[in-house]
């Protein structure tokens, strides 16, 4: 039973102060040990306690209410008009929780922060995801006629989960993890992060853990938010690199000539692919003959056969395969190249960059559940919730430390309980006036959800809303 006080103490109504950033030094990547192992990962009572102590309500209420000022609404037409400020936005915005017995509840909504945080702790619920802003507050979707409940915006969303990776990982499947899938990851992030800014232009982008074996991330700039359906999905095929299903040998086809975002992406995966999937320490693609075998099978048979025999004899790393691997791909296109020009488009085989390019793609690319990303309806995880499976936070992400980030060190409600009554007993009477946040792990998390989101989120506001003052002066001087 947990021995942490179950009221809400007066700390726990202070803002986090005094915070620390994210170490920048890389950590000791742990064993890989799943918080299955904890026994006091998760429990009703626990997730009482993180709910009355914890869960940040303040901060969640300033990203979704964004100064209840929202991007667009729809005129009369159904066309997105600029609006002014309007008080009861956050009040139209949909979140569903999941309790106890697996009871799901939808079409729920909070005036304000206060509601939202006395529900939380009234429903304890065991999921909680969060929806679209809609015409009118959700709960009253069915006090209108049809039609009349309609989404207005929502953050442009992304789901990517380890599962879509089982084709090409070999260390785990299914809802199993170690550190050397989640590298899947890693690489993920670092490639969707800055195609979401360097191509789009997105400035305002939240990665979250999704508690156990993927990643979420949330876009919430205004020209994201207000995205149609078909707008969504243009920018969730933007990223479709890898298509097709378990019964396709091949998923990725790279077109001449290669896109600059797929050129600039080949950078910075190709060394994570050197690193992580050929090597024994990785998912030993290069290692191990009963992986490389697939690998073959997408060169030429004289070229397989070169190499099947050259490799069986050893003595050759995984890197000296890649080298040799790529090596006979350009002797071999150098052949072809003149055959290549006699032929139809469509009929020339791949070029050896091609063929680089779609190896490493198929095994590094980001892999995207698009269905998450291209309804505004859709809901989705909210951060700093908890994966009941596993009793892990739903934690934010730094893209600029991505690497560092371990997802098995994360906390459990269980840790996060003890590390309270551990800080409790050091210090006494002092720790009345302390935030159960800043006893704790979350401290972190919830500091960095500030310093890499929301702080360049309101910036945005505030000038915002500086213009929108400017402009009702100037017509009001103008009259």
């Amino acid at each position: 039973m947990p021995t942490a006080a179950m009221e809400v103490d007066k700390g726990d109504q202070e803002m986090v102060a005094g915070a620390s950033g994210v170490e920048s030094k890389a950590p000791v990547r742990s064993k890989g040990v799943s918080a299955d192992d904890d026994r006091e990962a998760f429990s009703p009572d626990l997730l009482r306690i993180y709910y009355a102590r914890l869960f940040p309500y303040e901060q969640m209420y300033r990203w979704l209410g964004y100064s209840n000022m929202p991007a667009s609404l729809p005129d009369s037409s159904g066309k997105p008009q600029p609006v002014d400020e309007q008080a009861d936005f956050f009040s139209k915005r949909e979140f569903s929780f999941t309790i106890e017995d697996d009871v799901y509840i939808r079409y729920q909504c909070f005036a304000d922060q206060k509601e939202f945080e006395q529900q939380v702790q009234r429903k304890q619920p065991h999921k909680i995801d969060i929806g679209a802003i809609f015409t009118l507050p959700p709960k009253n979707h069915l006090a209108v006629k049809p039609g009349a409940f309609q989404p207005v915006e929502r953050e442009l969303v992304f789901d990517i989960d380890l599962t879509d990776y089982d084709d090409v990982r070999t260390c785990c499947s299914g809802a199993k993890i170690c550190n050397r899938c989640w590298s899947y990851m890693t690489m993920a992030v670092e490639v969707m992060d800055v195609g979401l800014r360097q191509d789009f232009g997105f400035k305002h982008i939240l990665w979250v853990y999704s508690g156990r074996r993927g990643v979420h991330c949330w876009v919430a700039d205004d020209a994201a938010r207000a995205l149609t359906n078909e707008g969504r999905g243009a920018v969730a095929d933007y990223f479709g690199v890898v298509a097709g299903n378990d019964n396709q040998s091949k998923k990725v086809n790279v077109s001449l000539p290669i896109h600059p975002s797929l050129r600039r992406a080949y950078e910075t995966l190709e060394p994570l692919f050197l690193e992580h999937i050929i090597t024994e320490e990785g998912q030993g693609l290069l290692s191990d003959p009963s992986h490389w075998g697939k690998l073959l099978a997408t060169v030429p048979e004289d070229v397989r056969q070169t190499l099947e025999g050259r490799w069986k004899m050893g003595g050759s790393s995984p890197a000296d395969k890649w080298e040799e691997l790529v090596e006979e791909m350009e002797k071999k296109g150098r052949k072809q190249q003149q055959l290549a020009k006699k032929m139809k488009p469509a009929d020339r085989p791949p070029t050896p960059e091609q063929w680089r390019y779609e190896v490493v793609f198929e095994h590094t690319y980001p892999r995207l559940d698009v269905n998450v990303s291209k309804g505004r309806n859709h809901l989705l995880k909210s951060p700093f919730a908890v994966h009941p499976k596993t009793g892990r936070v739903c934690v934010p992400i730094d893209p600029a430390h991505v690497r560092e980030f371990d997802p098995f060190t994360v906390p459990t409600l269980g840790q996060l309980q003890r590390q309270i009554d551990k800080y409790d007993k050091e210090h006494g009477e002092e720790t009345k006036s302390v935030s159960s946040i800043n006893k704790t792990e979350m401290k972190k998390y919830v500091q960095q959800f500030e310093d890499t989101f929301l702080t360049g989120l309101y910036k945005g506001i505030r000038v915002k809303k500086r213009d929108r003052t400017e402009r009702i002066a100037a017509v009001t001087t103008d009259f």
